[in-house]
């Protein structure tokens, strides 16, 4: 049994998700954990945030349901609408961060997502990932070169086709995999007891 957890770095609902994943990751301390990246902004949708009208409203729902942060940073980031988000380009710097520290993943997934939606840094520059290897004690050399290198985008590739094989249509999507069954146990939000009765009765026989 393990846990998979597919997000979206540019997900709001993903961000607002982080403190209840690291609950859930902190009471289950033996317990695997996969991270994988969602391609929510990517082709078509790769456009600037102002063709998102719904973003602000959403954001405030997210800050009220979960109490996420969404700092002045990020909203100055966003503020004149030009901003692209690139889910495959996060993907990219997700993958980078894991191949580092697999077993940090949740971690410096969620540090990703602060890094912009509080910091307001951009998620396709190197150097957001420079800094946070650096923060986490990581080669900064080597996660940039990773976020860089040949091979990076088949790794985002690789983590969207993960995500649909899972039947993951939206983010954040928490499951419960053992074998080839697979339980969601929570979308979209949910509460780390909420998360846990379903994980408990998966369990009982």
């Amino acid at each position: 049994m393990k846990l998979v957890y597919v997000f979206d770095a540019y997900c709001g609902w993903s961000h607002g998700f982080s403190a209840t994943l690291h609950e859930v990751v902190a009471r289950h301390p033996g317990l695997p954990v996969e991270v994988v990246s969602g391609g929510l902004f990517t082709g078509s949708r790769r456009v600037p945030i102002r063709e998102f009208g719904y973003v602000q409203g959403a954001n405030a729902k997210i800050a009220e349901l979960t109490g996420a942060e969404f700092g002045a940073a990020y909203e100055e980031l966003i503020a004149d609408g030009s901003f692209v988000m690139d889910s495959a380009a996060a993907a990219r710097g997700v993958a980078a961060l894991r191949q580092a520290a697999p077993d940090r993943a949740v971690e410096l997934a969620t540090a990703l997502q602060h890094a912009f939606y509080v910091d307001g840094q951009s998620l396709s520059e190197t150097a957001t990932y420079r800094q946070l290897a650096k923060a986490a004690g990581l080669d900064a050399d080597a996660v940039a070169a990773a976020f860089e290198g040949p091979e990076a985008p088949a790794a985002a590739a690789d983590d969207f086709r993960r995500a649909a094989e899972l039947g993951v249509t939206g983010f954040p999507t928490l499951l419960a995999v053992d074998g080839d069954s697979v339980t969601p146990l929570a979308y979209g939000h949910g509460t780390a007891d909420e998360i846990d009765e379903r994980f408990a009765a998966l369990r009982t026989p």
